[in-house]
């Protein structure tokens, strides 16, 4: 079945209060979740996707959410060792859960549900919030730089070397700006203090699947993203056909907007079904 790309505008009245400066909106009421409808039969188990130099505490509020619909959440702490080596640590987690799931991944965890979706058939729908949707043979560098408007470079990283290979970092005075925008400079300070680097090769390494078309996807776009060009995301979410909305916000949209993702997963998961 053809899906249609909706790239929205606005914000839904049901997302005005929860959402704060979103600009996001679905395409017409029939495609609004409404606050009275019913699942029929049993939920999909969410399998959230952090990606790097941040953690799974990054998607607390639309866990919070989920579970209080009845959800299965699971979110594992992605090695971050490469795209590789996760994707194999994502697909097992899938493969242990009973029943069918929807995967959610933000930033470079685009990447890895791209590749698990390819490999794993109980995958049953992608949502991408401010993440890469690779096709075989790109990396993130590769789609990063597509476009211009990334903050992400040698003026606001570093390494560390390790014997396995040098690890990427954020610099702490860049991390509000590259990241966490939207937030009070204390609570940026305090994400840029506990980042997860990742291994510098991940930004490389080039995909080994697209994720197939049959699976239908989401798309939220950070309008003002520094990390990953909102015109690389939009690029992205057209190519692959994915449901896609608009969000005023900065990259940890996953943060700061916690009722807009979990309504676009809570959307995938009932039309997926």
């Amino acid at each position: 079945m053809n899906r249609r790309t909706h790239i929205v505008s606005g914000i839904a009245a049901t997302l005005a209060v929860a959402a704060g400066t979103a600009t996001a909106a679905t395409a017409s009421t029939d495609d609004r979740t409404g606050a009275g409808e019913r699942h029929s039969g049993p939920r999909p188990t969410v399998v959230l996707v952090h990606g790097a130099f941040e953690d799974a505490s990054t998607f607390d509020g639309i866990t919070r959410r989920l579970q209080s619909e009845g959800y299965r959440v699971v979110s594992p702490a992605t090695p971050l060792r490469g795209l590789e080596e996760d994707t194999r640590y994502i697909s097992e987690v899938v493969r242990s859960l009973d029943g069918p799931v929807i995967l959610a991944g933000h930033s470079y965890g685009g990447m890895l549900i791209s590749e698990v979706a390819a490999q794993v058939p109980q995958v049953k729908a992608l949502v991408y919030a401010s993440a890469f949707i690779p096709q075989a043979g790109e990396s993130l560098q590769d789609l990063n730089y597509k476009y211009p408007g990334s903050l992400l470079g040698p003026d606001t990283t570093y390494t560390v070397n390790h014997t396995a290979g040098p690890d990427l970092h954020v610099r702490a005075e860049s991390f509000r700006e590259v990241f966490a925008a939207d937030r009070p400079a204390r609570d940026a300070a305090l994400a840029a203090a506990h980042q997860r680097p990742v291994a510098a090769s991940a930004l490389s390494d080039k995909a080994r699947h697209t994720a197939p078309d049959s699976i239908p996807s989401y798309a939220v776009v950070a309008t003002e993203d520094k990390a990953i060009p909102p015109a690389a995301q939009l690029f992205m979410a057209k190519r692959a056909d994915a449901r896609t909305w608009k969000v005023k916000s900065a990259h940890d949209l996953t943060v700061t907007h916690p009722e807009l993702i979990a309504s676009v997963i809570d959307k995938a998961a009932r039309t997926s079904r």
